[in-house]
Formats: structure tokens, C-alpha cells, sequence
């Protein structure tokens, strides 16, 4: 289960990445909660925020890895580290100053955004490079691991902090953070990388890139599945704070209770990724059932009569949202050519982050419309549908069969 830790340069990402990840939910938390409190909890601005944020990954993220595919990652992954601390400070200081405004927020979102934009591509094929191939689905799955534990202790803390001292310390906390990642890759050998070849700087590599993929039937079906569960389905995480406040009529430790437990259900999935991972090639039957799980389990969720019954259908969700998210990253690393991962990672960062631009409004906007529970029911039904539909095509293209002896989709070929 822990096999990647093995690896010198991995283990110094991981421990940053422990004490970052906590600074970055205490900061998501604090957020969301600051846009709901300067808005008048108007579930609208909430997702307007949601949008700022992702809205600069359609713009860059498929530029983005075609930098990650030219320039050294470590060193890139440094400076992003060293401007998403400025956009923290900042924010922070407006906040604890007690001059920030809803605008304020809504600027540094783009800024915020603009920098994952850039880095995401670049640190999830950063990946390979620290671990090498036979790694990638262990690496990844402890990637989450260690992402969803933050996800239990850092919205906890942040919600008994924002009702202690407000929501500004939790910012200039998370700046203090990214010290932690930029102290581990700076520590790392950058000859014991797994690197591959050198790609120069040409004309054409983007959409080289995106031809790759376009030519790849395995690919292109998972990415269009990651796209209308992220986008839909996922948007849970936008909705949490909405249910917290306008259905249950809870402060912010109830919603922070909220997002750790459904973090409670994402490390338990993350840490089972993590052991599959260490046995086996992801494969694409789990993507499909997890994907189904996971909207089922969301639309269960949406008639859960109490505050307690709700928080507890959040934790199998989250299970399956993990499995689902894990082995689609998993899919697609283990799928491509060194030489062109960043490109193609930068491609999925697109398709799993970029639709929040439209789902973040659209939450916001089912919640005001049909009530706070609508869009966990809306959007587990897209994903159903979604998975039923590219299971479908899988099958019309051979990729995948139905057994004769047993229900499940098996996997017949993938192609390299």
C-alpha cells in the first residue's frame, strides 16, 4: 500500500504535501465561508466564486502542460508554490485588516485559479517522474491519501477557528504552508528522477497533443466520463456549504463537520486505490462502477431526512467518488508516452476542473431555484446517465464485455 514511499524523492513531496494540503482546505473552507458571509449567504455568489476560481483552467491548462512537457517540473512547481503563498498573504491580510470586500475575493479567486491552472498539469506528471512507471497507480492513489486526510483534519480545524478568530488567520496559516512543498523539492535529487526524453520547443505541440488523444478511443471515453461526473456530479463539494446553512441551518462548524465527514468516505477510498494499485493496473470496470456508485449514493443523499443521516450517506459517497477520481488518473497515466503525459495530463485537468465554470453557477443557481437538496439530485443523475452511456459505447467497440456468469464490465483490451 505504501510501496512509493520507498522512493527518497517521493517521500520529501509527500511530507510537504501532508502539512500544504491541510493549509489548502483550511483556506477552501475559510473561502467558501467568507463569500457566504459577504454575500448575505446568497448560495449565487458562492458559486459565482466557484466559477472565478476554475474559469482560468479553460484558458490554461492545456498550455500549461505543454510547459510541463518542455521546462523542468520541480523548478516550475517551486515558483507556482512561491505565488500561491503571495495570493494567500494577501488575501489574509485584507481579511484580518478587516477591509476586504466580496470583489476582493472574487480577484484573488482568478489569481488563485490562474496559478492551479498552471500547477495541477504540472505536479500530477510530476508524479511519474518521481515514482517511474511501475509506481504511477500506488503514487497517485497515496497523492489522495494524504490530500482527503487534510480534507478530515483540515476543515475541522477550520471550523472551529472561524467561529474562534474569524476566517483571515486561516489564510496567512495556509501561506505558511506552501513553505513545507517548496522546502521538499528543493531537498530532492534531480538525478534520481525518472525523466523522460527532452521535448523541445516547436510549433504544433498542443495540438499534436490533442491529436494523440483524439486518436485514442480508450482516452477519449474516459475523459468524457470524467468530464460529466467532475462537472455535474462532483459539484457536491460547491453544494455542502449551501446545505449546511439553508437546509440543516447549521454555523460553520456544521459545515465543516459536513466536509470532514464526506472527507472521512474519500481517505478510505483513497487508501483502498492505494493497496489496488499496489497489485494490479487500474482498470476500466472500476472506473465504471464507481461512477455509477457514485450517483446512485448522491441522489440517496438528497432525501436524507436529518443533518446526522445526511452527514453519514456523505461518507460512502465520498468512498466512491475517490475510487472514481483515483482510477481515472490512473487510467490515463499509465496510458500515455512520457514525452507527451504532460500535454495529455493538462487535456484531463481540462476536462475533470474546467466544467466547474458552469457547474458552480448551476449549483448555486438549482439551490436558489429548487432548494439546497436539488442539485445532489440533479447531478447524480447526469453521472448515471453518463456512465450508462459510455459503457454502452465501450461495449459497441469491444473495449469492454459483459461476462456470462457474472454482472461487471471486464476489460479485454486497452490499447497503448
Amino acid at each position: 500500500m505504501f510501496g512509493s514511499l520507498r522512493v527518497r524523492n517521493y517521500r520529501l513531496y509527500f511530507t510537504g504535501q501532508i502539512i500544504s494540503n491541510v493549509g489548502t482546505w483550511m483556506q477552501r473552507i475559510a473561502q467558501d465561508w467568507l463569500v457566504f458571509t459577504l454575500s448575505g449567504n446568497n448560495p449565487v455568489a458562492l458559486g459565482i466564486a466557484v466559477a472565478l476560481q476554475f474559469t482560468p483552467t479553460l484558458l490554461l491548462s492545456l498550455w500549461a502542460g505543454v510547459l510541463a512537457d518542455r521546462v523542468d517540473k520541480r523548478k516550475l512547481l517551486m515558483t507556482l508554490q512561491a505565488f500561491n503563498c503571495l495570493q494567500a498573504v494577501t488575501l489574509g491580510l485584507l481579511n484580518v485588516t478587516g477591509v476586504v470586500q466580496l470583489w476582493h475575493v472574487y480577484v484573488l479567486c482568478i489569481a488563485l485559479g490562474s496559478l492551479n491552472a498552471m500547477e495541477v498539469p504540472t505536479r500530477q506528471s510530476f508524479v511519474a517522474e518521481m515514482v517511474g512507471r511501475s509506481q504511477i497507480t500506488n503514487a497517485v492513489a497515496l497523492n489522495s491519501t494524504i490530500f482527503n486526510m487534510a480534507r478530515i483534519v483540515g476543515p475541522a480545524i477550520a471550523g472551529f477557528l472561524i467561529t474562534l478568530v474569524g476566517t483571515g488567520w486561516l489564510f496567512l496559516a495556509n501561506a505558511a504552508s506552501t513553505l513545507a512543498v517548496i522546502t521538499g523539492l528543493l531537498m530532492m535529487n534531480p538525478d534520481k528522477l525518472f525523466r523522460g526524453p527532452a521535448v523541445t520547443r516547436a510549433k504544433g505541440q498542443l495540438r499534436e497533443g490533442l491529436s494523440y488523444v483524439r486518436h485514442r478511443a480508450d482516452l477519449v471515453t474516459v475523459m468524457v466520463l470524467v468530464f460529466f461526473v467532475s462537472t455535474f456530479g462532483i459539484s457536491f463539494f460547491t453544494s455542502l456549504p449551501i446545505i449546511a446553512a439553508n437546509v440543516f441551518h447549521t454555523a460553520a462548524d456544521g459545515y465543516g463537520l459536513l466536509s470532514t465527514l464526506l472527507a472521512v468516505g474519500t481517505f478510505a477510498g483513497a487508501l483502498m486505490s492505494a493497496r489496488r494499485g499496489s497489485r494490479r493496473e487500474p482498470r476500466v470496470r472500476v472506473l465504471l462502477l464507481a461512477a455509477l456508485g457514485l450517483g446512485l449514493l448522491e441522489v440517496v443523499a438528497a432525501f436524507m431526512p436529518s443533518y446526522l443521516a445526511f452527514g453519514i450517506a456523505l461518507v460512502p459517497l465520498g468512498y466512491a467518488t475517490m475510487t472514481f477520481l483515483n482510477t481515472a488518473n490512473a487510467l490515463v497515466q499509465t496510458a500515455v508516452s512520457p514525452e507527451m503525459r504532460g500535454r495529455v495530463m493538462g487535456l484531463y485537468v481540462l476536462v475533470l476542473i474546467g466544467g466547474n465554470p458552469i457547474g458552480g453557477p448551476m449549483t448555486g443557481w438549482m439551490a436558489d431555484a429548487f432548494g439546497g437538496r436539488s442539485p445532489f439530485v440533479i447531478g447524480g443523475a447526469i453521472s448515471v446517465l453518463a456512465v450508462l452511456a459510455c459503457a454502452f459505447v465501450l461495449v459497441r467497440r469491444g473495449g469492454v464485455r459483459l461476462p456470462a456468469r457474472r454482472l461487471g464490465l471486464h476489460v479485454l483490451s486497452r490499447q497503448r
